[in-house]
């Protein structure tokens, strides 16, 4: 029976449910036509970059190794790994020395360039370097001279983060009060312009001052481009949708590896990433907003332009009466505007379904924020060549979020989030207790933990969408979104932790949140098959609500 038969005989009348936006998807203009595509392709360029943004700093602060400069020794212009390294230097072979200190002198012997003899120091004893030599100078470590300055290095990634907290709920805001659109060109366009910036500053107070401004001004376009894309598509396609915006956040990261492979220069590397951010400007007038935000506040003419401009596009035919029942619901929403609603957190506190979804929520993106990061940001310091490990683990992430495609709207949500969780967690476990010199072994598991939480990391975009309503939504996400940040913060700290606690400390981390995370999640419901809900009232049911 097609949609504009049952509003004739009153089907939606006798139900008691009005007609919303996902059932003029479903029925009439379709779920994931050429006009959700066009969509799609269009915030895949401001995703990639966001991606690339997120994560240019992996690169451009990267770890150098060092040595301590030998003046005896060393001439003009000192080679990092001399043939009579090991005479100066503590360490086991050419390729593994101490970055950090030295042997202290035992005479005042000393030779021209090249001639350094093991007599002339006391290997028993060691001192911390006066002046280093670095391997290289692709990254500010040589720039701002931060040898052996681990947690200085690392804390870098920590603040930004930090300055993503901020941009969360001010982008929600954003978002919910002026629209999607708005959201996604204002981070995109602050993103690009503070990256140029900061590939300018000659100082690392400056280059973390506007590492953090840019995050909290600039970092929040691919929530609002999957926000946007997600209340477009419908109900059966919600999934594809996600996963295809996730893997367009993962193509991101892998075009950062080979951005920062053939331009390892971090100065440069960083302008060729962000100069493209501020062709974003031109979405003012080539993108559209998003329809259901739009219906959300009671703006039915732009609503209505749009969802023609929808039915054109897919060849689809948009009845009369379907645009007449959606005035209907647009107006009832706009009259409930203009009522004095409660505070958005005091109707939380009021719902105990609602409150218990924004306190799981928060702690399973934790999680996934802490293990997605932190498998990206260690895998540069695993064996071989650091872009190449970095690609590797960008690319199986796209297995992952194709899973879930595959998974979600068969299983359910619930089995694929706690499925992905605790094969994560036995990965991350089973990585820290093989014993040293299985680097094959090591890596399959290491890549199979980062498939996992991949997996994750898209159902939970998608789990968390359907338990929010359209009305609260970016604000609900933007909650969680910021208080996740504090797994993401302590991300960029694991390498140090790694080197000053215990080389396995990270991966028993991530491996016990994952494991918790799986547990929390028996205590929410299960969204297979439901409506996107539009009010706090659907939210609280919508567990309850399935879709035939």
């Amino acid at each position: 029976m097609s949609l504009d038969k049952k509003i004739e005989m009153g089907y939606y009348k006798v139900i008691k449910k009005k007609l919303d936006l996902d059932d003029v998807l479903t029925e009439e203009l379709g779920q994931l036509g050429k006009y959700q595509i066009m969509t799609i392709l269009m915030v895949s360029f401001p995703v990639i970059f966001a991606s690339m943004a997120t994560n240019e700093y992996i690169f451009s602060t990267a770890r150098i190794p060092t040595r301590c400069l030998i003046p005896q020794c060393d001439g003009d212009n000192p080679e990092y790994a001399p043939e009579w390294v090991l005479n100066a230097i503590p360490g086991s072979s050419m390729d593994s020395f101490d970055n950090c200190a030295r042997y202290r002198n035992s005479s005042a012997a000393s030779g021209g360039a090249g001639q350094c003899a093991k007599e002339w120091f006391d290997s028993t004893q060691t001192e911390p370097c006066d002046e280093y030599v670095y391997q290289n100078t692709l990254t500010i470590v040589y720039d701002f001279a931060l040898a052996c300055e681990e947690w200085k290095r690392s804390q870098i990634g920590s603040l930004r983060i930090v300055g993503a907290m901020l941009v969360q709920p001010i982008t929600g805001y954003i978002s919910d009060r002026w629209g999607r659109r708005v959201a996604l060109i204002l981070n995109t366009f602050n993103a690009g312009c503070l990256g140029l910036v900061r590939s300018f500053v000659h100082s690392y107070e400056w280059f973390l001052v506007t590492e953090i401004l840019e995050a909290a001004v600039g970092g929040a376009a691919f929530m609002s481009c999957y926000i946007l894309v997600t209340e477009l598509a419908g109900p059966q396609h919600r999934v594809i949708a996600g996963a295809t915006m996730s893997t367009i956040l993962a193509f991101g990261q892998v075009v950062l590896g080979l951005v920062a492979w053939g331009v390892p220069a971090w100065r440069p590397m960083t302008r060729v990433i962000y100069a493209p951010h501020l062709l974003i400007v031109t979405y003012f007038w080539i993108m559209t907003e998003s329809v259901r935000w739009l219906m959300s506040k009671g703006r039915y003419e732009e609503s209505e332009a749009i969802l023609k401009r929808i039915a054109k596009t897919n060849k689809k035919s948009l009845s009369d009466k379907s645009l007449q029942a959606l005035r209907n619901s647009t107006e009832a929403q706009k009259l409930k505007e203009k009522l004095n609603e409660p505070w958005l957190v005091i109707q939380v506190i009021r719902s105990p379904t609602m409150l218990l979804r924004c306190v799981v929520m928060p702690i399973l993106w934790i999680t996934t924020g802490l293990v997605y990061g932190g498998l990206n940001i260690n895998s540069v310091n695993l064996s071989g060549n650091r872009y190449l490990n970095y690609i590797y683990v960008a690319l199986v992430e796209i297995p992952g979020y194709w899973t879930a495609i595959l998974l979600l709207d068969r299983i359910g949500r619930k089995p694929v989030l706690i499925g992905g969780y605790w094969l994560c967690a036995g990965c991350q476990f089973a990585f820290a207790l093989i014993p040293s010199g299985y680097n094959g072994l090591s890596l399959a598991f290491y890549l199979v933990g980062k498939y996992a939480i991949s997996t994750v990391a898209t159902s939970a975009f998608v789990y968390a969408a359907e338990l929010y309503p359209t009305k609260y939504r970016h604000s609900l996400f933007a909650f969680t979104s910021t208080v996740s940040r504090l797994g993401p913060i302590v991300t960029p700290l694991t390498p140090a932790m790694a080197l000053t606690i215990w080389e396995h400390f990270p991966s028993v981390l991530f491996g016990s949140f994952a494991l918790l995370s799986g547990l929390l999640l028996l205590l929410t419901p299960e969204t297979l098959g439901i409506k996107l809900p539009d009010t706090m009232e659907e939210a609280e049911q919508s567990s309850l609500r399935t879709r035939k």
